[in-house]
């Protein structure tokens, strides 16, 4: 509230009042009276420089809200003065129980001070206990260790005195193991002379091995090759023991190949009086491989025991040096035994002069047959032999990461190998010949087979190529069955293709079908016959193809293998090509022989009239003018054909027939003139013709009359416009066959139809 003397102070003096004259105010006094901040120091003195009244009212005003926003400051605080006095209150028990925690607090540092004081007294005396116990357990160590060593080295004296070679050697593995560990320079006398037994006992374990693979003791030799890992020449020990398994696999595969020679020998004298003796090299070859394997799954933990699994792998390279060796004899020696090399040249005279020299007897195929076999046993055995090796290293897990690969490349690059290649450049050629061979021969002596729709060079051709192509998938080498599969294309694409079409390119062809103007039997067997060859043959090279793809898919999973395989599967597929061709070509000669015993009967049409009246359409309801006997025309010329064609071949030539006949029926049907019964007669017709040709064949028919099923659809109509309700987005289901010109035309056979209707049809 402000009080009197103020407000007389700050009385507000009226402009125009005498005795209060009016003071202008300066631009200063304003200026100060808007920076005036109260509640400052300074606010004081700039009051009382104030000269101006309506300064001086402003300033009262504003004094008055700074005091009311002061009330309310205060007001504000005061409220809060009860939280504040329970805050103060809460604080001040909090400080009590402060000073109780600073004096507990003094009194745990204290304790934990001493505490860890006592920890690191008694830890310092635990490390020096510790290192004490050490150093004792190390001196008890070492005086156990100077027993032990004095033990073995006692125990060696007496084990060698007593010829226990094997409690010697252990003794001198243990005392060297324990001299090892500790070092001890006081003992060097006695090491001296231990190493002296040790040298000893390696002379002897080396004499008496030496002399137990001489006189082939092997129990012996187990006991003194295990001297080697303890005595810490494994190595040597390994080698010896090799050795002596390559020496062991070596005499008896070399008993075997003397005996396999003079069975040789001796079926050479027998031959030349007529009795036959069979030599078994396969048996031979089947026996060294046994031999090897069984050496190294036999002697497994011996060679383990020597070097671990690199002594495996080193075994199993040293001995394939002995299959290298021993396994080539035999093939080449078989080779040699079949004149392979003799007989790969007869057979390229032969096969150079075939043409230009007559009277030129190639080799026995029969006898190449069984060189075949032969030589797919020896291939065979050694290609498993090989895989099951290579498998082993394979399957060894702790071996050196660059030993492995270097035997693999030993099996597949080795002396055995190279051989293996040899005999099969062989195979290729004997395979080849026999193949050709055989298939001219069952081209030659084709016959007719009872029962059978097809004659005996089908089979036999087919079966030949699928045994020879067996064959090269069996020996595993792929150019082998690259070489054999195009020798059979190349067969199946000339001699055979040219005996299949052979009957069919025979002169007068129809004059003997239908000789006197009836189906001869013996020449529709015959035509029939080659046409169902050509059939059946399509349908075998697929099976064939399929069946080499399944076989080749297993053996050869290399990329760069498949892509060849596929390449000349491809030309083989190409070939069921090349027989549905022939066939169409004689299924299209054959329907040229029949159709020109219907064609008088088709052209009969022409002369059908098609615009009938009520009782001309009546009347052909009852005697049918042309459908029945154009399906008789038919049935004689075609049906008798049935039981002796294929399936498939019977549908195609009924097929082609109905070819023939639409298209010839629809010429004539687009020269005629129809009402609507007529239009409905030929839709009558067409139902005939679709009806008893669904009976002939298990193929449909329906879209072969399409088009003249259409036609009397349109001729049906009631008036021109009608077409629309089945044009375009309304057809439905319907496919138009015809154009809208063709249409077009066909409304304008209806003799009702005007052609200004027609014309201004919108298709």
């Amino acid at each position: 509230m402000v009080s009197p003397t103020s407000a007389a102070a700050l009385t507000v003096v009226v402009p125009g009042d005498p005795d209060h004259p009016t003071t202008t105010p300066n631009l200063s006094s304003q200026v100060q009276i808007s920076s005036i901040k109260f509640g400052s120091a300074d606010v004081l003195p700039q009051i009382r420089s104030l000269t101006d009244v309506g300064a001086m009212t402003r300033l009262l005003h504003e004094c008055i809200a700074y005091q009311r926003s002061l009330d309310l400051d205060l007001e504000s605080l005061l409220s809060h003065r009860s939280d504040l006095d329970k805050s103060l209150s809460s604080l001040q028990k909090s400080a009590q129980v402060l000073s109780i925690v600073a004096a507990d607090s003094d009194l745990m540092l204290s304790s934990v001070r001493s505490t860890s004081l006592l920890a690191d007294s008694v830890s310092a005396k635990v490390r020096e206990l510790d290192l004490a116990q050490s150093q004792v357990s190390s001196t008890l160590l070492r005086l156990d260790a100077i027993v032990q060593k004095s033990h073995c080295f006692d125990a060696v004296q007496k084990a060698l005195d007593s010829e226990d070679y094997e409690s010697a050697a252990d003794s001198v593995r243990t005392y060297l193991e324990i001299d090892s560990k500790f070092r001890d320079s006081s003992g060097s006398s006695e090491k001296e002379q231990l190493l002296s037994f040790k040298r000893q006992l390696e002379g002897i374990a080396r004499k008496k091995l030496t002399a137990a693979v001489d006189q082939r003791e092997h129990p012996a030799i187990l006991r003194f090759i295990r001297l080697y890992p303890l005595l810490g020449i494994e190595e040597e020990g390994l080698q010896v023991y090799v050795n002596y398994l390559k020496k062991v696999i070596g005499m008896r595969s070399r008993l075997e190949f003397e005996q396999l020679v003079e069975l040789m020998e001796n079926s050479y004298s027998m031959n030349s009086s007529g009795i036959s003796n069979q030599v078994n090299f396969v048996g031979c070859l089947t026996n060294l491989f046994k031999d090897i394997v069984l050496a190294i799954e036999e002697n497994g933990d011996i060679l383990r025991s020597l070097c671990g699994e690199d002594g495996i792998v080193y075994a199993i390279c040293e001995l394939q040096e002995e299959c290298d060796s021993r396994g080539s004899s035999i093939v080449k020696k078989y080779m040699d035994y079949r004149k392979l090399g003799k007989l790969a040249s007869e057979i390229n005279y032969y096969s150079k002069n075939l043409l230009s020299v007559g009277n030129v007897e190639g080799p026995d195929p029969r006898a190449i047959e069984l060189y075949l076999e032969e030589i797919l046993s020896l291939t065979q055995l050694g290609e498993d032999y090989t895989e099951y090796m290579v498998s082993k290293i394979k399957g060894l897990s702790s071996i050196d990461p660059e030993l492995g690969p270097r035997a693999t490349k030993a099996f597949r690059s080795g002396g055995f190998n190279r051989v293996v290649q040899d005999i099969t450049g062989f195979y290729v050629i004997l395979e080849e010949f026999f193949m050709v061979e055989n298939v001219r021969k069952a081209i030659k002596i084709d016959e007719h087979v009872p029962d059978s729709l097809t004659t005996s060079m089908v089979d036999d051709v087919f079966y030949v190529l699928q045994s020879c192509c067996r064959r090269a998938i069996s020996t595993s080498n792929i150019n082998s069955v690259l070489a054999v599969l195009s020798g059979a294309i190349n067969l199946l694409s000339n001699e055979y293709l040219e005996a299949l079409q052979q009957k069919m390119r025979e002169p007068n062809l129809g004059a003997k079908l239908f000789l006197g103007g009836v189906g001869v039997e013996k020449t529709g067997t015959e035509i029939a016959t080659a046409l169902n060859n050509m059939d059946v043959s399509a349908e075998y090279v697929l099976k064939l193809r399929h069946e080499i793809e399944e076989q080749c898919a297993e053996l050869f999973p290399a990329p760069a293998d498949r892509e060849k395989i596929k390449s000349c599967l491809s030309e083989l597929g190409e070939m069921s090509n090349s027989f549905k061709q022939a066939l169409n070509g004689g299924m299209e000669q054959l329907v040229a022989t029949v159709a020109p015993r219907v064609r008088p009967v088709l052209d009969s049409v022409a002369t059908i009239n098609y615009e009938l009246s009520e009782a001309e359409y009546a009347e052909n309801e009852v005697n049918d003018p042309w459908v029945q006997r154009l399906l008789h025309a038919v049935e004689t010329n075609a049906a008798w054909l049935q039981p002796i064609m294929t399936t498939n071949n019977y549908d195609s030539f009924v097929h082609l027939i109905i070819d023939f006949l639409v298209k010839r029926l629809e010429v004539i049907m687009m020269q005629k003139r129809f009402s609507q019964l007529g239009g409905l007669q030929l839709d009558r017709d067409a139902r005939a013709l679709v009806s008893h040709f669904s009976s002939m064949t298990q193929r449909t028919v329906r879209d072969k009359f399409a088009r003249l099923t259409q036609m009397a659809t349109i001729l049906n109509l009631e008036k021109v416009s009608e077409i629309l309700d089945f044009w375009g987005d309304n057809s439905g289901p319907m496919t138009w066959r015809l154009t809208p010109a063709e249409v077009r035309r066909v409304l304008s056979l209806r003799i009702d139809f005007k052609p200004e209707a027609i014309a201004a049809l919108k298709l």
